[in-house]
Formats: structure tokens, C-alpha cells, sequence
């Protein structure tokens, strides 16, 4: 009998769900995202409708092997990671990574808040499908930090110090610092 794959984010739940769910099911951890723009450049076509361009991360590379492997021995895939917008991106860029949407092999997004048997065995008894709507925000989120900080980081690495990073939150805190010392020194003169 194949057996079902189990995909979480954290080794340690791995290990938690394996003792919950028995011998029938092998739990794999991603060890968090998968995929993500490149790191030597913009990765988003600001031309097409700000298209994302993903790519595997090589640490997640053999591991992405391992699901696929699997995935094609498995009875079914269960998506099991966290219930917020980074864990259902993640389950999404799995799906992409691994090519888990094939034929014959039905793919499952279980959501729990809480490890215990009792919340485990609910969310596999009412499997959904991924909320893109959720991918769709933590996309924009991620997209919005690199058009943001992509070309100012290195500003501040120039200017301030090496390795700082400038996104949408850092951006608006530095503005507020900024209009705040202004108005401070008006009041002075």
C-alpha cells in the first residue's frame, strides 16, 4: 500500500505529525520557502502586470527532488503548512517547485492551529484547496519589498552601514524620521 506524503515547514513538526498520524503517511518539512526572486536582480517585470520571476532556492534544491520522488509513490499529498499567508505561498510555491498538480495523484491542503490529535484528524477529514487569495497577498507583499528595496539598499550600504535592508516598513519608518527631525528643526530657527 502507498503510502501519503505529508508536506509541513519545520522539522519539528514533522516529527510531532509523525507520531500523530502514524505508519501510513511520511512527513517531510520544507524548512520554510522553496522558491524566491532572484538575489542578482529585479526578478519582477515591472512591464507585465509585475510578474514575478521564481526561481528554486539551491538549498531547497535536493529536497525538492525528495518531494517529487515521493510525490509519485504516494497514494496522496497532503499540504500541511502554516494556516497564515507565508504557509499557504509556501504550499503554493511547492506545488510549482515539485510539479505536485500531475495526473492521478490527488493533492490536499490541510490547515490546523494547533498539534493535537484532535485538530489533526479534523483538517485531514475537511481538506480545501490553496487560498490564492492568501498567495496573492503575500506575493504582493514580497513583490512590494523588492521594488522598494531592491535599489535602495544599496544606498544605505553606501551611506549608512553594509547589510541593512530597506523595504516597505523600513522605507516609511525612515520617512517618518525624516519629517519628524524637520519639523523639529523648523521649530528651532
Amino acid at each position: 500500500m502507498a503510502v501519503k506524503l505529508v508536506i509541513v515547514e519545520s522539522p519539528a513538526k514533522a516529527k510531532t505529525l509523525s507520531k500523530i498520524l502514524g505508519s501510513g503517511y511520511v512527513i517531510k518539512a520544507s524548512m520554510g520557502h522553496v522558491r524566491d526572486l532572484p538575489e542578482d536582480k529585479l526578478g519582477i517585470s515591472v512591464d507585465k502586470d509585475f510578474e514575478p520571476e521564481y526561481r528554486t532556492l539551491p538549498a531547497r534544491r535536493s529536497l525538492i527532488k525528495e518531494i517529487k520522488e515521493l510525490a509519485n509513490s504516494a497514494s496522496a499529498v497532503y499540504l500541511a503548512t502554516d494556516p497564515d499567508r507565508e504557509g499557504e505561498a509556501i504550499s503554493w510555491h511547492l506545488i510549482k517547485a515539485a510539479n505536485l498538480q500531475k495526473d492521478g495523484i490527488p493533492l490536499r491542503r490541510v490547515s490546523f492551529h494547533e498539534i493535537t490529535k484532535e485538530a489533526v484528524e479534523q483538517a485531514f477529514k475537511n481538506p480545501h484547496p490553496v487560498d490564492m487569495k492568501l498567495v496573492d497577498a503575500q506575493q504582493a507583499r514580497r513583490i512590494l519589498d523588492r521594488l522598494v528595496g531592491y535599489k535602495l539598499s544599496p544606498l544605505l550600504w553606501r551611506k549608512v552601514l553594509k547589510g541593512l535592508s530597506a523595504g516597505r516598513v523600513q522605507s516609511v519608518a525612515v520617512r517618518l524620521i525624516v519629517d519628524r527631525e524637520r519639523e523639529r528643526t523648523a521649530t528651532r530657527t
